[in-house]
């Protein structure tokens, strides 16, 4: 027979005996009271301890009163990388870079540990290396159709004809202008190379005026609205450079579009030698070499009308040699003002480099 437990057995003991009693309770000795008493206390007793003993029963713990919601605390912002924010608050500075050996042939294999670029003298991390002949192009052609450039006319058309055949890829577009009175676009961009020809064929030299500035100036602000993103952007001007009906620009406003567009500026003047003969020509030819060197390009004189189509095949070379170097500015002012910059190659110090020499930072941003 198995055992009861002791609580079991008193309780069933007393029972019995007080239902047998009946109204005998009230008879019952202290002891037997004294069992009863002690049997009614058991239970709560014993379901204390099965529950110690049984996690699943145990009662739950009296919960306090729900307190007030704290404030709600907006998400804390991820501080974002010091690379990335150089990038957010600061312009992407594209340079050119022509490198030739002593004799002045292009250089196409340099990395970007051969370059040490620098603003304001201040040492800059080139994020980019655009690949020679691989960098897109935009081209803006402009020709001088005044009376001074006459007689070379249809020889300086025909040369250029060959340089667009030669030069333009199919991810490059050309832009043609006039240079007469005013700025006079003759061929929107476009990336056919007949359309371009066609344009270009278009053109009549008449006796007039040279607004040198306000085309240069027309054309930089054209490139500037219309070429792709990350594209080079180049200026040839087949011109003289004597300036005498600009109505709106000077050489300092000319400069400055050139440099915030990101243009090139490259000039062949067909004068030759006879530019010496004249104060006004002088003055050009300076003009143009001022345009060209703060750029990055470069101002060509050939001796003879015949060069010139030498001379447009060493501009398409040199562009074909181009790198493209990028850079996030480490001055993240929109102050609007310029920034000069130099590019060298310390390893290779036996190279002729050519850089544009500044920028203009963006200007602050109006309410």
């Amino acid at each position: 027979m198995r055992s009861r437990p002791v609580s079991s057995w008193v309780a069933f003991r007393v029972t019995t005996s007080v239902s047998q009693s009946g109204d005998k309770l009230v008879r019952l000795s202290p002891i037997a009271l004294l069992l009863i008493l002690i049997a009614g206390l058991m239970p709560p007793v014993l379901d204390v301890v099965f529950a110690l003993q049984s996690p699943s029963s145990a009662p739950k713990p009296a919960q306090n009163p729900p307190a007030q919601n704290p404030p709600t605390q907006k998400p804390q912002e991820q501080k974002p990388q010091e690379d990335e924010a150089i990038r957010l608050t600061s312009r992407l500075v594209l340079v050119p870079v022509s490198a030739s050996d002593s004799l002045g042939k292009p250089v196409r294999d340099l990395t970007t540990d051969d370059f040490v670029l620098e603003e304001q003298g201040k040492p800059q991390a080139i994020s980019s290396l655009g690949e020679p002949g691989k960098v897109p192009t935009e081209i803006a052609l402009l020709f001088d159709v005044s009376g001074s450039i006459l007689g070379k006319f249809q020889f300086e058309q025909q040369a250029a004809v060959r340089f667009i055949k030669e030069v333009l890829k199919p991810t490059d577009a050309i832009t043609v202008f006039s240079i007469g009175t005013k700025p006079n676009l003759i061929r929107g961009r476009t990336a056919k190379s007949d359309e371009a020809i066609a344009g270009l064929m278009a053109i009549s030299p008449v006796k007039e005026p040279t607004a040198f500035f306000d085309t240069v100036v027309e054309a930089a602000l054209y490139l500037g609205k219309n070429g792709e993103a990350g594209s080079r952007r180049v200026l040839i001007v087949i011109s003289d450079g004597e300036e005498n009906y600009s109505v709106r620009n000077k050489l300092p406003d000319a400069l400055r579009e050139l440099q915030k567009n990101d243009c090139l500026f490259y000039s062949i003047n067909p004068s030759g030698q006879a530019l010496n003969l004249n104060q006004m020509s002088i003055k050009g030819q300076e003009v143009m070499e001022s345009m060209s060197s703060q750029t990055g390009g470069k101002a060509f004189v050939p001796d003879r009308i015949e060069d010139l189509e030498a001379v447009f095949r060493q501009i398409a070379d040199e562009l074909q040699a181009q790198y493209l170097l990028g850079y996030y500015s480490t001055d993240n002012r929109a102050d609007g003002g310029f920034r000069s910059i130099t590019v060298r190659t310390p390893k290779k110090p036996e190279l002729r480099v050519r850089a544009r020499q500044g920028y203009y930072a963006p200007g602050p941003t109006r309410p």
